[in-house]
């Protein structure tokens, strides 16, 4: 079952960066740091991230969450419930991925 749904997710994160597509969804029930799930639909490609979204994410460990290297100047950060994905400096979104709790 792990296997099956560790697949699941590779295959979801390749057809998010492959198409283009800003958000993929994992599990729309929990995530890792317990907070809950909060859809934000201004959180897309090409938009930005408060600063006060930002700052109270957590710095995402990309490698070990299984998450695409990030850009030069660019950071992955958990923000309720969703993997976000955005320029460190300006807060320029490149993606959005939903967090599992898994």
């Amino acid at each position: 079952m792990h296997f099956i749904r560790k697949t699941l997710s590779a295959l979801t994160l390749a057809a998010v960066f492959s198409t283009g597509a800003a958000v993929a969804q994992h599990d729309d029930h929990h995530d890792d740091n317990h907070g809950g799930y909060v859809k934000h639909d201004e959180w897309h490609k090409g938009a930005k991230i408060s600063h006060d979204d930002w700052n109270r994410g957590a710095q995402v460990d990309w490698h070990a969450h299984h998450l695409q290297s990030p850009p030069r100047g660019y950071e992955w950060r958990q923000v309720d419930g969703n993997y976000v994905l955005a320029a460190a400096a300006t807060g320029l979104i490149a993606a959005t991925i939903i967090a599992s709790s898994h």
